[in-house]
C-alpha cells in the first residue's frame, strides 16, 4: 500500500469513514455468519454430532481458519494486494452460511462450518492491515473498538433473525437459507468500500517504518497470552450444546442468549477501546479476571446464571476481537502488520482449536473439570499481561 502525506484533519476524517464503513460491511457480515453461529450448536446435535464431536468441529474450523491467517498475511504484505484478498475470503465466507441449509448430515455441514471459517481467514489480515493504518490516526483502541461495536451489532441482529425463524418455522435449514440477504448486503457494501478507498495506506499521515528485523520479545510474551485467552475461552457452540443436552435454556432462547453476548461484546468495546488508548495494555488485566468467571456460570449455573455468564463471554470475545487485536499494530513495523496479525491469529487459532477439543472432551467426562481448565487457563494470562506492560513502560521511559 502506498503511503502518502496528507492534511491531518483530512486525514482522520477520511480514516473514520473508512473504518465506519468497513465496519458496517462487518455489522452484515456477522449478520450473517454470527446467526448462523448461535444455531450450530444445536443443529449439529438435530443432525446426530455429540458433544465431542461439536468440539472437534467448532475447535477444529477454528484452527484451519486462524492456520491460514498466517498465509493470507504474508501474501498480503509481499504482493501488496490486500483488496483482492480481502474480498475472496468475503465472497467465500457468505457463501458458505446459507449452503448449511442444505446439508443433510453433521458431515457435510462440518464441511461447509470449516469453509465459512476459511472464507474468514482469508480476509481478516488484509483487513485488519488496512484497519490499523487508518486507525493510526483516531486511536487504535477507538479505531477498533468502533469497528467491532458494528461489527457485533450486527452478531447481535443475525441471532435475533435466527430465534425469529425458529420461533415462527421451527427450522433451522429456513433460518440458514434466510441469511442471504445479509450475506449480499456485506458484497454489496464491500464493493463501495473497494471503489471508494481503493488505496487504504494512503489514510496513515506518517510514511511506513520499512524495519523488516525480527519481532520484539514482548510481541512474543504477548501471543503467549493470547494463546491462553483462547484456550480456556469455549465456543459458543459448545455452549448452545449445553444449554440443550442440560434443558437449562430453552431452543429458541438459545440465539437470544447470544445476542446478547453480542451486544455486550460491541458496547465494551466501544467503551473499552478508549480506555484502552489511554491507559494502555494493563486494560487487560481486570477484563480478563472478569471473563473468566464465564464458565462455572454457564456450565454449572442455572438460567440466570447462565445468562450472566454469556453476557462474560460476550465481553471476553470482545476484548479478544478488538483490544488485544488494536494491540498488536502497536508492537511491530507498519510493514509488517498484515504478517503480525497472521502470526497472532494463527497462534490464537491453535490454542482455540486445542482448549476446544479438550473442552469438548472434558464435557463428556466431568462438567467442573471444564470449568477448573477455563479458569485456570484464563487466570494465567494475567502475569503474562503484566511483563508486556513492564516491558513497554520501560521501553517508553528509555526514549523519552
Amino acid at each position: 500500500m502506498t503511503v502518502a502525506r496528507r492534511d491531518p484533519s483530512t486525514n482522520r476524517s477520511a480514516a473514520l469513514r473508512f473504518v465506519v464503513l468497513i465496519g458496517v460491511v462487518s455489522l452484515f457480515a456477522d449478520m450473517t455468519y454470527e446467526g448462523s453461529r448461535s444455531i450450530t450448536g444445536p443443529y449439529l446435535a438435530v443432525l446426530g454430532a455429540s458433544a465431542t464431536v461439536v468440539g472437534v468441529v467448532a475447535g477444529g474450523g477454528e484452527l484451519l481458519g486462524y492456520a491460514l491467517r498466517i498465509v493470507s498475511g504474508r501474501l498480503s504484505d509481499l504482493t501488496g494486494r490486500y483488496w483482492p484478498i480481502t474480498l475472496t475470503g468475503y465472497v467465500v465466507q457468505m457463501a458458505a452460511v446459507p449452503a448449511l441449509a442444505l446439508a443433510g448430515s453433521w458431515q457435510v455441514a462440518a464441511v461447509l462450518i470449516a469453509l465459512e471459517r476459511v472464507g474468514k481467514a482469508l480476509r481478516n489480515p488484509p483487513r485488519d492491515a488496512m484497519l490499523a493504518h487508518a486507525t493510526g490516526e483516531i486511536g487504535r483502541g477507538w479505531g477498533f473498538g468502533l469497528h467491532e461495536a458494528l461489527d457485533q451489532l450486527g452478531a447481535l441482529i443475525g441471532p435475533l433473525v435466527a430465534a425469529a425463524v425458529l420461533a415462527a418455522r421451527g427450522q433451522y435449514q429456513v433460518a440458514f437459507a434466510m441469511l442471504l440477504i445479509p450475506a449480499v448486503l456485506t458484497l454489496g457494501t464491500l464493493a463501495v468500500a473497494r471503489i471508494a478507498y481503493p488505496d487504504p495506506g494512503s489514510l496513515a499521515a506518517r510514511p511506513a517504518d520499512v524495519h523488516t528485523g525480527g519481532l520484539p520479545r514482548e510481541l512474543w510474551i504477548y501471543l503467549a497470552a493470547t494463546m491462553l485467552a483462547a484456550a480456556g475461552f469455549a465456543d459458543f457452540s459448545l455452549m448452545a450444546f449445553h444449554f440443550q443436552q442440560a434443558r437449562t435454556v430453552p431452543a429458541t432462547w438459545v440465539p437470544l442468549f447470544y445476542s446478547a453476548a453480542m451486544a455486550a461484546s460491541g458496547l465494551g468495546s466501544l467503551a473499552l477501546g478508549r480506555l484502552f488508548d489511554r491507559v494502555g495494555i494493563v486494560v487487560l488485566v481486570p477484563l480478563t479476571l472478569a471473563a473468566a468467571c464465564f464458565a462455572p456460570l454457564v456450565f454449572l449455573g442455572a438460567p440466570p446464571e447462565a445468562f450472566i455468564g454469556t453476557l462474560l463471554w460476550g465481553l471476553g470475545m470482545g476484548v479478544h476481537e478488538s483490544i488485544m487485536a488494536a494491540a498488536v499494530a502497536g508492537m511491530v513495523p507498519t510493514r509488517r502488520i498484515a504478517s503480525a496479525y497472521g502470526l497472532f491469529n494463527l497462534l490464537y487459532g491453535v490454542a482455540w482449536f486445542l482448549g476446544s477439543a479438550a473442552m469438548g472432551v472434558l464435557y463428556d467426562a466431568s462438567l467442573p473439570a471444564l470449568v477448573v481448565f477455563s479458569v485456570v487457563a484464563e487466570l494465567l494470562v494475567v502475569p503474562l499481561i503484566v511483563v508486556v506492560h513492564r516491558r513497554q513502560v520501560a521501553g517508553a521511559r528509555r526514549t523519552a
